[in-house]
């Protein structure tokens, strides 16, 4: 049945630039399997974990176990034990593994297209993100880099001496970012939970069970003796107009750093994925556009990336993106090494949108980055910042995605009716 006379008009969309919905559909699709080889790693690493530590130098460099070998004990190693295990780790194995745990979002290029439909949405606060483990009578929470940014009781399960309940192996795990103002732990995600897994769950459930599941404790409670910091959950709101206009225009007890949006049917990614996104305006945040080392937006665009052996720049995505190379003599006069990240300007003239991704024409070497930063940008950052300077996707278009959207489905429920 056609749409009934007089209807209104479709909102304009701003034309996609970028190839991020291809590559969502694609992320959706291969979930089951990218799932089945999260979970070959992590048996492979508690195959390591769980197995004596090697006593000569010779044996720590031996490689390890196949991911299909049991451990010593005999077990197939699940996500669980690798969590116990890990919590128990000290040095550099331990930052290592909580490094490689969290997920990271894309920078929303372009708008999704049943964004109503299929995401959440909430406002980020400005903060330091950081994985919370709860375990064995004490709380640590580590930022990206692994490092560890505190260790302090809590009122999470086992968090704290006081009322240590269940089994050794019974611990949490927490996606948060610290907002140092009001010293409080705001969940983005929930990971595990008195030893429950959430990798494999959707986003809706994991949300479902972050405010159900921290009403059951005193976790929210202010700061006390057997609670150092207070965690509450970060709101998240359906991807409609009331939502987006909450998240957006709402007030919210901490400074928001822009908008995360969340497919509601992803399971829990270590690493980059499109099915998380962050976006950003003048509005909702006060760093839109990336700063140089003094603070200050430079006139051209900088980019942060990574030195290979072969001399290739690359960003962090996996696989990672070349976006040039430095020749041998650069390298050797500047005593650069393979691993550091170096910061690179970029010219207007020198770049290119190719089927949805971004080349450059030319890098000019701008300086090297410090030990504090970790990680190069991803190919999603870098292009978002080239958007932001020149066709930013802004909140107006995120609307007309949504209104869209909504106009699709009326017109399917009046076709459904005739």
């Amino acid at each position: 049945m056609a749409p009934p006379q007089h209807a209104p008009r479709r909102p304009y969309k701003r034309p996609a630039i970028s190839d991020q919905q291809r590559r969502r559909d694609s992320a959706l699709q291969t979930q089951s399997a990218r799932r089945a080889d999260a979970q070959a790693r992590a048996r492979s690493l508690a195959n390591s974990l769980l197995s004596p530590q090697p006593s000569s130098p010779a044996a720590a460099d031996q490689p390890p176990p196949s991911p299909d070998a049991p451990d010593e004990r005999g077990h197939d190693p699940t996500v669980a034990d690798v969590a116990s295990a890990a919590a128990k780790l000290r040095g550099p194995d331990q930052r290592r593994w909580f490094a490689r745990q969290i997920m990271l979002p894309e920078w929303m290029v372009d708008a999704p297209p049943h964004l109503a439909r299929d995401w959440h949405v909430s406002a980020r606060p400005a903060g330091k993100r950081c994985m919370v483990v709860s375990s064995n009578g004490i709380t640590i929470s580590r930022l990206r880099n692994g490092t560890i940014l505190h260790r302090f009781p809590s009122a999470l399960p086992n968090g704290s001496k006081k009322g240590l309940s269940g089994p050794a192996s019974s611990y949490s795990i927490l996606d948060c970012i610290f907002h140092e103002p009001d010293e409080t732990y705001y969940i983005v995600d929930m990971i595990c939970w008195r030893g429950y897994s959430l990798y494999d769950c959707t986003a809706e459930f994991r949300f479902f069970w972050v405010n159900s599941k921290l009403t059951e404790t005193s976790a929210g409670d202010p700061p006390s003796t057997y609670h150092r910091y207070r965690f509450s959950a970060v709101p998240m709101y359906e991807s409609t107009l009331d939502g987006l206009q909450a998240a957006y225009s709402g007030s919210t007890p901490y400074v928001k750093d822009g908008l995360l949006f969340y497919n509601k049917h992803a399971h829990y990614q270590a690493g980059i994925t499109p099915l998380t996104l962050v976006w950003k305006d003048e509005t909702c945040s006060q760093y839109l556009l990336d700063t140089d080392s003094e603070g200050q937006v430079p006139t051209e665009q900088h980019v942060v990336l990574e030195l290979q052996e072969d001399g290739k720049l690359v960003t962090s995505d996996d696989p990672p993106i070349a976006f040039g190379s430095l020749d041998n003599e650069l390298i050797q006069k500047s005593n650069l090494r393979p691993g550091n990240l170096l910061r690179f300007s970029v010219r207007d003239e020198s770049v290119k949108l190719v089927d949805g991704k971004m080349e450059i024409g030319q890098l000019q070497l701008a300086g090297k980055l410090n030990r504090s930063r970790t990680s190069a940008d991803s190919h999603s950052k870098v292009l978002f910042q080239y958007a932001a300077r020149h066709a930013p996707l802004r909140i107006e278009d995120l609307v007309a995605s949504v209104q869209s959207n909504s106009m699709e489905i009326e017109s399917t429920d009046v076709e459904m009716q005739g």
